[in-house]
């Protein structure tokens, strides 16, 4: 296998621990360089992560030659732009989550695609290869809770006063950044693994509303998805509620029993007729080292791609639904 040398445009608070270090423990893979529009800020994360060079301009970091793989971890407004720069330069590209602010966009990161068929491109839906999400899948497969009917999706949080006054500097709640708000940002790994879990999805609609007014953004969200094989996914994610009414629960109830877990936390649990249990897992320290080690494995021709961006546009069909886009 060759190694990856990969460039980050877009060091910030996602890379510091969830994937940042992650490229350097990889096997057959090396982070070379990082850019940050913010020069001071790009510069201290090369010294602190041992990067060797850093740029305050993606073009820049795109003309160095050492570099054959982009990681593009900025907000999603731009991500659109950068892939498809980065795959004409000849870049096999790993966008962040979510891969757009919604699928019209991300349809024409897919002709790039296409119109590069050498290079490569994959998204960041990672919990794909965190072992309590594999977990789910087996357990699923195994048939524990039998035929799976229904799933009940539940992401309800407060505003608490600190994320509220820093508004005007949080990208997540401005949709022409984002695509939406909180929504935005935390539902695509939610939903992700719902197709993950449960396949094509057949129809799906929804709606969203801002309640609070608190921020430009919607935070108020409900959807249903019915899959070909006729599970039933419904979902609320709410980011105005009582902090003591804060929630995070996924639970998949079949004809045989129940499987209950946090999209964000570690433990799964299951009540069957026969069976009752929890089981609790220690995360990898970066949550996305698994998926890189996927990502690196299928750049080298050596495995699959882990999350394509027909997928991703799929994900994106059904957020648009909700949200009405």
């Amino acid at each position: 296998m060759s190694n990856i040398n990969w460039g980050i445009i877009g060091c910030g608070n996602v890379t510091e621990k969830k994937s940042g270090p992650a490229f350097n423990k990889v096997a057959n893979s090396s982070l070379v360089a990082v850019m940050r529009r913010d020069a001071e800020k790009a510069a201290d994360y090369a010294r602190r992560h041992g990067v060797g060079t850093w740029y305050s301009d993606a073009d820049e970091l795109m003309n160095n030659k050492s570099i054959n793989a982009v990681y593009i971890a900025t907000p999603p407004a731009s991500h659109m732009d950068y892939a498809i720069t980065a795959l004409g330069k000849g870049f096999n590209v790993y966008v962040e989550k979510p891969v757009t602010r919604n699928a019209a966009e991300a349809r024409q990161i897919a002709e790039a695609v296409k119109q590069y068929p050498n290079q490569k491109l994959t998204i960041a839906h990672y919990r794909r290869g965190i072992p309590m999400f594999l977990k789910v899948k087996q357990l699923l497969e195994s048939g524990l809770v039998g035929d799976v009917r229904t799933v009940q999706i539940r992401m309800w949080q407060s505003r608490k006063p600190e994320t509220a006054t820093d508004a005007a500097n949080n990208w997540r709640v401005h949709p022409e950044l984002s695509g939406g708000g909180y929504f935005h940002d935390l539902a695509p790994h939610q939903l992700d693994l719902m197709l993950f879990y449960f396949g094509e999805p057949e129809k799906y609609s929804g709606f969203s509303l801002n309640q609070s007014g608190a921020t430009p953004a919607d935070d108020n969200v409900s959807g249903q998805i019915l899959f070909k094989n006729k599970v039933v996914v419904n979902g609320s994610w709410c980011f105005n509620v009582a902090e003591n009414q804060k929630i995070d629960s996924c639970e998949i109830i079949g004809t045989k029993g129940r499987i209950t877990f946090p999209f964000f936390g570690n433990f799964i649990s299951w009540k069957t007729d026969d069976d009752e249990q929890t089981l609790t897992f220690i995360h990898p320290e970066h949550m996305q080292q698994p998926m890189i080690e996927k990502i690196v494995a299928y750049f080298n021709d050596e495995g699959p791609n882990p999350c394509s961006i027909e997928e991703a546009i799929t994900l994106m069909d059904i957020m648009d639904a909700f949200t009405g886009k």
